[in-house]
């Protein structure tokens, strides 16, 4: 598959990551392209969301505070780069919790460095650890949030159909027992979407959002809005669905301890 990120943008990226390394004595594992780019509907003026899993050396875990010391990494976002991690400790924490941007980040399309086993064993134990419940009240949350705030009007910012529509395609994907949900929009699409109307109408979506700016709206999508108000109102009429069963801690500490444990930091 050809490079989705131009050349020049991805050695401005590598370098901020390195830069990163340095400054804060970590090493990152895992480092990928979030957001519209890595699910495949950037405008023309989308920023780059960069993601990225990180470790410490191992006496830095070894603290008797280690629960109240920062676990995330942020640099200032500016027009064009949007970059942030998590410590492996936190994102193992999440990861158990099925949390779905950690899923969608090990999914990406886009990668931008990926050293040592830790993101290639968590993709493997990711169908094990998924928990459908989590991830569909996630999903839809994020869909009824952004309808309310967004899709009353007469005219619309198309990015803000695709915030609606990508989660409720989701929700789909999970309650068809489809498994993790892919972070790429046109595999949700391709999944679950029937209706040929329907998938000619997102596509016309598409190719207007690729083709112009971040803010640009336009008149409502008939089928579109159609779909997302029929979607919501039935979901809103489900029964609760039973608690969430939580993952066992064991392999994840087993992963977290092979990783410090191991000459990976060397590697790196």
């Amino acid at each position: 598959m050809a490079d989705l990120i131009h050349s020049e943008v991805r050695a401005s990226i590598l370098h901020e990551l390195s830069q990163i390394e340095d400054k804060h004595d970590v090493r990152i594992l895992y480092a990928c392209e979030s957001g519209s780019r890595a699910w495949g509907f950037e405008s023309k003026d989308s920023d780059y969301d960069v993601r990225f899993l990180y470790v410490r050396p191992r006496d830095w875990y070894l603290s008797i505070d280690v629960e109240r010391r920062r676990d995330v990494i942020e640099l200032p976002i500016d027009e064009e780069l949007d970059i942030n991690g998590w410590d492996l400790r936190k994102a193992l924490q999440l990861f158990r919790k099925s949390n779905p941007p950690l899923l969608e980040w090990l999914n990406s399309p886009i990668v931008y460095l990926e050293k040592g086993v830790c993101a290639n064993r968590m993709r493997e134990l990711s169908p094990a650890t998924f928990n459908p419940i989590a991830a569909h009240y996630h999903y839809l949350r994020m869909a009824e949030n952004n309808y309310k705030a967004h899709l009353r009007g007469q005219r619309v910012r198309r990015k803000k159909y695709l915030y609606v529509l990508r989660p409720l395609l989701a929700v789909l994907w999970i309650n068809q027992e489809k498994g993790v949900v892919p972070t790429e929009f046109d595999k949700l699409v391709q999944g679950v979407v029937d209706d040929v109307e329907l998938v000619r109408e997102i596509e016309s979506l598409l190719r207007a959002k690729r083709a112009g700016k971040e803010v640009d709206a336009g008149p409502r999508y008939p089928r579109i809005h159609d779909f997302i108000d029929n979607e919501l109102t039935r979901h809103r009429a489900a029964p609760a669905a039973p608690e969430p069963i939580q993952v066992d801690n064991h392999r994840l500490s087993e992963l977290f301890r092979e990783i410090l444990g191991t000459d990976e930091m060397d590697l790196l």
